[in-house]
């Protein structure tokens, strides 16, 4: 698979451009929600329920410290975006397919051009 079509499957897909502006809106309302109230709570778990079963596996991986602290804020925020990406390259991989794009032993019809 070239570079070219991992980026088509990601972001020029409709499903996947749809995956990604929920991804996106909800990153927006909870870093505004951070950003002007004065106790934001648990808003951050909803851009993590976007990636939810990718996320809730890279998560287990970091296990526990035993000094308490947990993972930093830029880990947490690469692993959001990469669970986003992977699920978005999945879900356009899965439209694809079942339109029948990716197999490529079956010849494509004539158009009629010359």
């Amino acid at each position: 698979m070239s570079a070219r079509t991992l980026v088509r499957l990601t972001f020029a897909n409709p499903a996947s451009l749809i995956y990604l502006g929920l991804v996106g809106a909800a990153v927006t309302f909870a870093t505004a929600v951070t950003l002007f109230a004065p106790d934001p709570g648990f808003v951050w778990v909803l851009p993590a329920l976007c990636a939810f079963p990718l996320i809730l596996l890279v998560g287990w991986a970091h296990g526990t410290d035993p000094g308490g602290g947990g993972p930093t804020a830029w880990l947490l925020i690469t692993e959001l975006v990469l669970c986003v990406l992977v699920q978005s390259l999945a879900l356009g991989t899965i439209v694809e397919a079942s339109r029948g794009r990716l197999r490529r032993d079956t010849p494509r019809p004539p158009t009629g051009r010359s």
